[in-house]
């Protein structure tokens, strides 16, 4: 479980890179908080720095977007998943917890 930051410290529309090994982003989708690998499939690029609609984030670098709730891909250049992490809240504290390699959507 890696401690995030306290709930109201993350707005609706907002994220955060959680700085741990390999970098996840949290983001408060419509007030549904959810956690992705931080890297873009595509290429190197921060996700919690890119453009947040709805569910879907989009890569700042080359437009590719992903699917929060799967982490799937929605369209191009990106072709692979980002690893998806269940997200808690505990006393206001906003948690992660880490998924294991597998959890990766096709």
């Amino acid at each position: 479980m890696i401690p995030v930051c306290r709930l109201e410290e993350l707005p609706e529309g907002e994220s955060v890179r959680v700085d741990v090994e390999p970098p996840i982003a949290v983001f408060n989708a419509d007030g549904e908080l959810y956690a992705i690998d931080d890297t873009c499939t595509h290429q190197d690029a921060s996700l919690s720095e890119g453009f947040l609609e709805g569910c879907l984030v989009e890569c700042p670098l080359h437009e590719a977007s992903f699917d929060l709730r799967t982490g799937r891909p929605t369209c191009l250049p990106a072709r692979r998943a980002v690893r998806t992490h269940r997200v808690t809240v505990d006393d206001g504290m906003i948690h992660v917890h880490r998924s294991d390699e597998e959890n990766v959507a096709a």
